[in-house]
């Protein structure tokens, strides 16, 4: 079957028919190519800890995988990678990331939302995600790498024809990728030259100079091993700036989404803030920044649900459907805030879980704490129009996330 059948409009309804069906599919993935698509959680959530499933390219079959290719100085990144490269540039970088970290973050990023709030007036109609869930976490991820800031609305741009090209436009997603591979090479020649406070600065230093401290404190040795190569360097400040923006704002919009289309919860999160990381969680589940994880090639025949899946063959696994697993999260359709919705997979699972999942949380708390306080009459702008009205979303077998999410706020109901 063609995955791409129905799938953007009605992810879910297609999920639950092939879950229901069949653990496991044979598809014509997002690229063209065959593809086996798992859909159940434990499946999908064992699959993608499963060591036999490689994310390196170099494991799949001749004329199995047909996917986009970037240059190598971008391609060389963790959504590329499995051990033991993997493990070493993870935790090169994992330092940015951590728990600590990110709430050390938090008075900057709530400062942030504000301006963005601040932005908008008192009252009126704007599209939320150009407005406030896209620039919030450009600016963020754009601040830890230290991209100075005349730069940041090209990033948004190239990011967005990457994630989702445009059929009319074929050369827009290349034009991109050339685009930020000359910005990034500029940007790494400047901040060698004279380095900042920031995460690129730091990573250049390892680039350069090795890591310069080890787990305990104590300079390590400095045999190479703890170094990036520079197309390491280049990859993963691309992916960095990539993925930081990109899972951010769909989880965002997909949240206010969430919502508005459910008053009484929104009622509900008003009067008890405290809930807002429970919440977020819910929000993940119920509608994830993306619909497929990263593909994956059995390095041996392998078997998934059930079947065997030859070596070299593409894997998709399916995060939305594994998310709506009746068999894991009862009455998996319904948005339930009171829900316990911890183990759910929409930010990964195993050595590839999201490494920016700490500050995706923390964005996504802080963005929607800042505008339920700014905004107590938030609504959609057309409310009466139907549940899918005047709803665009991304042309995307693998991200989900809004194009434009028109509302009016105020701080009195709309006249």
């Amino acid at each position: 079957m063609d995955l791409a059948d129905g799938l953007l409009d009605h992810p879910y309804d297609v999920y639950r028919r092939l879950r229901d069906s069949a653990p496991v599919h044979r598809v014509d993935g997002p690229d063209g190519s065959p593809a086996w698509l798992v859909t159940r959680y434990d499946d999908v959530r064992a699959a993608l800890a499963d060591p036999r499933l490689s994310l390196d390219k170099r494991h799949a079959g001749e004329g199995g995988y047909r996917g986009f290719a970037l240059p190598p100085a971008l391609d060389a990144n963790l959504l590329n990678m499995d051990p033991p490269d993997h493990t070493r540039i993870r935790r090169l970088v994992g330092r940015a990331f951590t728990p600590r970290r990110v709430e050390q973050l938090r008075t900057p990023i709530r400062q942030t939302a504000d301006r963005l709030l601040d932005a908008l007036g008192p009252h009126g109609t704007t599209d939320l995600i150009a407005a406030y869930a896209a620039p919030l976490p450009i600016t963020v991820i754009c601040d830890l790498l230290g991209v100075p800031g005349p730069h940041r609305r090209d990033f948004r741009a190239w990011t967005d024809a990457l994630v989702a090209p445009d059929p009319a436009r074929p050369q827009a997603a290349k034009d991109a990728v050339v685009a930020m591979l000359g910005y990034f090479t500029r940007l790494i020649a400047a901040k060698r030259a004279e380095p900042a406070d920031d995460l690129l600065s730091d990573l250049i230093a390892v680039r350069d100079e090795g890591d310069r401290h080890t787990e305990n404190g104590d300079p390590p040795a400095r045999d190479g091993a703890d170094r990036l190569t520079e197309d390491e360097l280049m990859s993963l400040a691309f992916l960095i700036l990539f993925a930081g923006y990109e899972n951010t704002v769909q989880l965002i919009g997909n949240a206010v989404l969430a919502l508005l289309r459910h008053p009484h919860d929104l009622a509900a999160l008003r009067g008890e803030p405290e809930r807002l990381p429970a919440a977020v969680e819910e929000f993940a589940r119920y509608e994830g920044p993306a619909l497929l994880a990263v593909r994956r090639f059995p390095t041996e025949d392998i078997t998934l649900g059930g079947v065997t899946v030859p070596a070299g063959e593409t894997v998709l696994l399916s995060l939305s459907a594994a998310n709506r697993d009746p068999a894991r999260f009862p009455d998996p359709d319904r948005l339930d805030l009171g829900r316990d919705a911890a183990g759910h997979l929409a930010l990964g699972h195993g050595i590839h879980y999201c490494l920016g999942a700490p500050l995706a949380r923390a964005e996504t708390q802080i963005a929607l704490a800042a505008l339920l306080d700014r905004f107590p009459h938030l609504a959609l702008a057309a409310p009466d129009a139907g549940p899918d009205a005047d709803l665009r979303w991304r042309p995307s077998m693998r991200a989900r996330g809004l194009l434009a999410l028109q509302v009016t706020y105020g701080e009195a109901p709309p006249s």
